[in-house]
């Protein structure tokens, strides 16, 4: 029997790892600058999120999932049936799939910007997120209890929303300029050298 569920646990458990992911910007900002640390605890803010959404039931806790009642395999029917809409997001289960990977996406190019070592950081970091939806959906698969089907086209809408994710964050990367973000200058310092 798994005994959460809800919408409520899942707003309960954002909320928490929100305070986290503050607690590490924070922790980060005075080496890295707050601009960057909050880049970076928004990126993690996401992760947790993802995680949130995708292994909690969403209508409460589901009781007991009989043996009979799961599958023993992950669906390759690509594009086959799935749930309608969810309460945030209407329009399908697929739309909600991609759109909760967009943000991860973004912060993972915004976050590595920083960096020269960007180019090869943001694919790496785009498979990190393509294995994070696999690891997700096998979870889903072992973890009967939570009442969650795992399916391949669930990953096929996740890597496509990290995609969109990740053009946006380069389409933003002019505005934001996180090259720009630096260590937090101290009033010793001289003008001359503050960037």
């Amino acid at each position: 029997m798994f005994p959460v569920g809800g919408v409520g646990v899942m707003l309960l458990l954002i909320a928490v790892a929100a305070l986290v992911a503050a607690a590490v910007a924070a922790a980060l900002a005075r080496r890295f600058g707050w601009q960057w640390a909050a880049l970076f605890g928004l990126l993690l803010l996401s992760l947790a999120a993802i995680g949130v959404l995708t292994l909690i039931p969403a209508n409460g806790a589901p009781g007991i999932v009989s043996a009979e009642g799961r599958l023993d395999h992950c669906s390759w029917d690509i594009g086959g049936p799935a749930p309608d809409g969810f309460w945030i997001l209407p329009g399908g289960q697929r739309l909600l799939n991609t759109a909760v990977f967009v943000p991860a996406g973004m912060l993972l190019v915004l976050v590595a910007a920083r960096w020269r070592s960007a180019w090869v950081t943001v694919p790496l970091g785009l498979a990190a997120l393509a294995g994070y939806s696999v690891l997700i959906e096998l979870t889903q698969l072992e973890a009967a209890r939570i009442d969650r089907a795992c399916d391949v086209t669930d990953v096929i809408d996740n890597v496509t929303g990290a995609v969109v994710g990740v053009l946006i964050g380069i389409a933003l990367l002019p505005v934001v300029r996180p090259w720009r973000f630096g260590r937090a200058t101290t009033s010793r310092e001289p003008v001359a050298s503050r960037r």
